[in-house]
């Protein structure tokens, strides 16, 4: 089932399967932001990425003393989650453990996206809930996929990231199995722009860590419109598309895929959260769309 939230700028609307957008248009402009989901290239469009991001070693993990198998990204973004509450212009959408979800993550946990539209902004917020007495590891993530190029007459060339800081950073690349390796290879030398092409992203995922940056915004000398995308708060930052397909994802993750050289224990895995019993989490990103 598909749901709506709007105001007089933006109408969004969000599945139940995965909490997952299905689109973001500017009223005003007429203006789809999200990605089509064409299955040739990539079918999804925005899912949420919890327990974990990314890949895991072999992918499993350790618990005291006990393996557990799961997949990349998690479960989160192929299960139903329940709507808890909807307004107008707000929605928040709720995903408990359940006997398949304990399998291979033995915690027990309450979920929660909520999706909220401010003016030309859509703030969208992880809220997890350690429900037991015990403990709970987990990361969480986004990866939503922008549409490029946003208006006809321009091309996936014609835009490019500017990022809010000048940064010196590397990507850290990944091995044929998903995992971080352990060295970097220069992207951002001194710069905050980062022009867009198709081979830019040949080779996988751009993964950043701790950037200067709080916002990063994807725009082009062609049309004043864009975005820009919040993300402070988020530690690690990605940037993927499928190969040559007409969208570019720019992902907060507060969690980070294994390294090569992880050791497979769920407490020292990197940038892993870790819940003390009935406390929460929360942590907010939000686009602002022109």
């Amino acid at each position: 089932m598909i749901y709506s939230i709007s105001n007089d700028i933006l109408n969004i609307a969000i599945a139940e399967k995965g909490a997952e957008l299905q689109s973001i248009i500017h009223t005003e402009y007429g203006i789809e932001y999200l990605w089509s989901g064409d299955a040739k290239f990539w079918g999804k469009k925005s899912p949420v990425l919890f327990p974990v991001v990314g890949t895991l070693k072999n992918n499993n993990y350790e618990y005291k003393d006990r393996k557990y198998n799961l997949g990349r990204h998690g479960f989160a973004r192929d299960m139903n989650f329940t709507v808890t509450a909807h307004t107008d212009d707000a929605i928040t959408f709720t995903l408990t453990e359940d006997e398949n979800t304990l399998q291979k993550y033995p915690f027990h946990f309450r979920f929660s996206l909520r999706y909220a539209v401010q003016e030309n902004q859509l703030h969208i917020t992880y809220i997890t809930e350690n429900v037991n007495d015990a403990e709970i590891f987990f990361s969480v993530g986004g990866h939503p996929a922008f549409k490029v190029p946003l208006i006809e007459g321009t091309a996936f060339e014609d835009y490019y990231l500017a990022f809010a800081e000048i940064e010196d950073a590397g990507r850290w690349p990944l091995s044929a199995d998903g995992l971080i390796e352990g060295f970097t290879i220069p992207v951002l030398d001194n710069t905050n722009i980062l022009p867009l092409t198709k081979a830019l992203l040949y080779e996988d995922a751009l993964v950043f860590k701790h950037l200067r940056s709080k916002n990063i915004s994807l725009l082009s000398h062609k049309t004043l419109h864009g975005l820009k995308l919040d993300f402070d708060g988020f530690p690690f930052l990605g940037i993927w598309n499928a190969k040559d397909a007409d969208f570019v994802c720019i992902e907060p993750w507060c969690g980070i895929a294994d390294s090569v050289h992880a050791t497979g224990k769920l407490e020292e895995k990197e940038g892993i959260i870790v819940l003390l019993p009935f406390e929460k989490f929360e942590k907010m990103w939000s686009i602002e769309l022109f």
